[in-house]
């Protein structure tokens, strides 16, 4: 079974993004056909990278928390990003985590769950692909976005809109077709 790495990128206080991966997990869970692992940046909590070499040289990483996250990587088939929004852009503990590596990435489908105020995460999540092709990652086309003024109840806890559990399902759909012709 192919293991699917979810990533929850927000690392503030106070965040709903640990809400949304806990919901796209329950999801993908549900879904059956991929063994799955959460990581949070906020707990992973990489310092800004402090390897003495390249990524793109690959290894030896020196520092156990590079190791760490390499062997989580490198274990993974395929990523979900669950990513906000902040100020048009992604988030500086994502573009951390991602340069921390270069060929753990390589070749992986990635889809990205998105959410924000006014755009759902949608510039974000744009912003962000070129970073991830750049790594030799496989964006698909399908992403699921949650526009945070509809999802979310006056308690700030998440309420899924009617669109966003089918969208999960395309996303899981093309991940697994990406990942059964990437493996033959």
């Amino acid at each position: 079974m192919p293991r699917l790495l979810i990533i929850t990128a927000s690392t503030r206080i106070g965040r709903v993004g640990h809400q949304i991966a806990d919901w796209f997990t329950g999801i993908a869970a549900a879904d059956g056909r991929f063994d799955i692992r959460l990581v949070d940046l906020a707990e992973l909590n990489l310092p800004f990278h402090d390897e003495p070499g390249q990524p793109s040289d690959g290894g030896p990483y020196v520092h156990e928390h590079s190791q760490r996250w390499s062997t989580i990587v490198a274990e993974s088939d395929a990523v979900v990003l669950v990513m906000p929004e902040y100020n048009r852009g992604y988030t500086a503990p994502l573009k951390n985590a991602l340069d921390y590596l270069y060929h753990e990435w390589h070749h992986k489908p990635v889809g990205i769950v998105s959410y924000g105020m006014t755009s759902a995460g949608l510039r974000a999540a744009e912003l962000i692909k070129p970073v991830l092709v750049a790594l030799k990652m496989l964006p698909v086309p399908e992403s699921v976005v949650v526009p945070l003024r509809q999802a979310l109840d006056s308690d700030g806890r998440l309420r899924p809109t009617p669109n966003m559990e089918p969208a999960a399902t395309e996303l899981l759909d093309e991940l697994a077709s990406v990942l059964m012709v990437t493996r033959r």
